[in-house]
């Protein structure tokens, strides 16, 4: 029998059979309870390459400069001389690394060691409270409220290198600080508990150490040690110390090498001040908040203690502009008010904000800081007036070394500072780099291939301001600001102008040089011949040379008188140049003299005497120094006489110490 047709049923729907909106509540809440806050280290903890720590060379680089910024700042506030001691040194091998890891292709696996940094300074100390939220707790210092100079500013520094230690070793970091002689020691080892960024102090007692004041840190981080790059510890150091003249840096690497960087002067800097914002950069929602925020009741007083250069008179002008009142109450203002305000503080004539917030190196202490750690043939250093960018002060100085010990292939190297900061990594994306593109270094006497300056010359620039704009947390490389560029460029190039005309002088001095090689040559078997056929003694040639080639003569004659066994000595100075000079003369020979006319400086070198006498000759004058020794020898060698203070190429019959820029 025949199966009667069945109606088909409805497909199933997907949706539930129930209002859409009934589920909504309960998945919100779902949500909502999986939302939390997060502490700022453990962000830094998963992002650790934002605070420098991305490769191990450059882990130990920012671990080191960390500590000694702290340290550098710490001396400075309490005008002591800094002496700061690095000891880098191997823990244990952890593990060895595959040669995919390597950095050089096809080679075996290598070992790797945990590193264990310390770093000793000779500062106030700290006091025992506060030791562990100044190592453990990021975001946790004095400095980032002030406007003034420093080389820290967020705490995040060596807060961050703990962090570092105990995310790739596992281990605590251990300190001791003192602060002075008739107090004891503290002890502490410690790790951060980054779901609170709190300090977790797992050990604190007092101890036995010798220094009257100061601290020492000491970590076990996962890092490498590299030697010879411009991005290693020591050139680090080297740095820190070409700007910060007045410290003394002691580095002991992990094969016990020392390597001291001694202080090139005893004068600290003078100490920044702290100033008040400057109205020219306040944002508005900054305005807001000091309003809000205010004890003051009236808005004339507000403004007048608020922000630097406002005096009574030009806080009532500004209330003016404003369309306010100088008694209105600065709390009760409303948002259109505040953004008044805000366009009266920025188009008001109110001067640029005082300087003594900054604390710069000075020309003269650059130039004995790349002295003392570079062998070069000329400097010039520079220091531009300070300028404001955002209401920020800062303040650039420059200086350019050439030749030397100066690499002469490739490019010239940049050396970029920041509150007295050497800055290593980042280098393109820096705006002193960005500056010194900009310039035609041809037209200084410099080749320039790819936009780059090229040849044997070092290029130095340092920045100072109460807020450097860094272009990340890492500190490596100063923003493109306008007002900054421009102030870096024109540094350079006023040094760069002193190049230009060094080395013009140079090629001509040079040119010189040849004619007279070529001279002394040719009158040499000139005046050999003569004396041949004249039957007597060859000549002196100096004086002629000299004349021939519009030279500074310094030429020296010895007579002996027999009877008294006496050598009357005379020193015949002549300026056959077209110009005036002034020069320093130096006889280093092995006696005392007598009878000198005029008489000369003097000064004991080893077993010999330094007989010193200064000069200036305009051009055609001549002048004779004269004295007397006594000796038993019957022919008198004395040494060449030495001169000071003039270019090589235009002395004939001396030798030249330094010469002149």
């Amino acid at each position: 029998m025949p199966r009667a047709p069945t109606t088909p049923k409805p497909p199933k729907s997907s949706a539930p059979d129930v209002p859409p909106d009934a589920h909504a509540a309960p998945i919100a809440e779902k949500l909502a309870s999986q939302q939390k806050s997060i502490s700022i280290a453990e962000f830094f903890e998963k992002n650790k390459q934002m605070l420098g720590f991305d490769s191990l060379q450059r882990c130990l680089l920012t671990t080191v400069k960390e500590a000694v910024d702290n340290a550098l700042d710490a001396c400075e506030e309490a005008g002591i001389l800094p002496d700061l001691l690095i000891e880098i040194k191997a823990s244990r091998p952890t593990r060895t690394t595959s040669p995919a890891q390597s950095t050089q292709p096809n080679q075996p696996a290598q070992p790797t060691a945990n590193l264990i940094v310390t770093i000793e300074d000779n500062g106030p100390g700290i006091v025992r409270e506060q030791i562990p939220r100044v190592f453990a707790k990021l975001l946790y210092g004095s400095r980032f409220h002030a406007l003034k100079q420093s080389r820290g500013q967020q705490g995040i520094g060596i807060s961050a290198s703990v962090l570092y230690a105990q995310l790739s070793t596992g281990k605590p970091t251990e300190i001791i600080s003192k602060i002075g002689s008739g107090e004891p020691a503290h002890y502490c080892k410690l790790m951060i508990d980054t779901s609170r960024n709190e300090p977790e102090i797992l050990e604190e007692q007092n101890t036995d150490w010798d220094p009257p004041h100061g601290t020492r840190v000491e970590l076990e981080i996962k890092a490498s040690y590299v030697k010879g790059r411009r991005q290693s510890v020591l050139e680090y150091l080297r740095n820190t110390a070409i700007v910060n003249p007045h410290a003394r840096i002691t580095l002991v690497d992990p094969d016990g090498e020392r390597t001291v960087f001694e202080r090139a002067t005893d004068i600290l800097p003078e100490p920044p001040k702290e100033i008040k914002p400057h109205p020219a950069g306040i944002e508005l929602g900054t305005l807001v908040k000091m309003l809000r925020h205010t004890d003051r009741k009236r808005l004339s007083a507000f403004l007048k203690d608020s922000f630097v250069r406002i005096g009574a008179v030009t806080s009532e002008e500004i209330c003016s502009r404003a369309g306010l009142l100088p008694a209105a109450d600065p709390g009760k203002l409303t948002h259109e008010e505040a953004e008044r305000l805000q366009d009266a503080l920025r188009s008001a004539k109110i001067a640029a904000p005082p300087t003594d917030c900054l604390s710069p190196i000075s020309e003269d202490l650059i130039r004995k800081g790349v002295l003392k750690e570079y062998s070069i043939d000329f400097i010039a250093t520079t220091k531009r007036t300070p300028a404001v960018f955002n209401g920020n002060p800062f303040l650039v100085e420059a200086a350019i070394a050439y030749g030397g010990d100066l690499p002469a292939d490739g490019k010239a190297d940049i050396l970029r500072f920041a509150n007295r900061v050497p800055l290593l990594y980042q280098q393109g994306a820096c705006a002193v780099t960005h500056a010194i593109e900009r310039i035609n270094w041809k037209y200084y006497g410099l080749t320039q291939p790819g936009g780059f300056p090229s040849g044997p010359c070092a290029i130095l620039v340092h920045v100072a301001s109460t807020n450097v704009p860094f272009t990340s947390e890492s500190k490596n490389a100063i923003a493109d600001v306008p007002e900054i560029l421009d102030e870096v460029e024109n540094a350079v190039r006023n040094a760069a102008s002193r190049l230009r005309k060094y080395l013009g002088k140079q090629e001509s001095l040079s040119k010189r040089k040849e004619k007279e090689n070529l001279i002394k040559k040719v009158l040499p078997r000139l005046a050999t011949k003569v004396s041949e056929i004249l039957g007597m003694g060859v000549p002196n040639i100096d004086p002629v040379v000299a004349r021939i080639m519009g030279n500074l003569l310094v030429n020296r004659s010895v007579r002996r008188n027999e009877s008294e066994n006496v050598f009357n000595i005379e020193i015949r100075i002549e300026n056959h140049t077209g110009a005036a000079h002034s020069m320093k003369v130096h006889d280093l020979i092995p006696f005392e003299i007598v009878g000198a006319e005029p008489e000369p400086r003097m000064a004991p070198v080893g077993d010999k005497f330094d007989y010193l006498w200064e000069v200036s000759l305009r051009s055609g004058e001549g002048v004779y120094l004269r004295y007397a020794v006594e000796s038993d020898d019957e022919g008198l060698t004395l040494p060449a006489l030495l001169v000071e203070g003039v270019s090589a190429e235009l002395v004939t019959g001396a030798r030249v110490l330094g010469g002149a820029d």
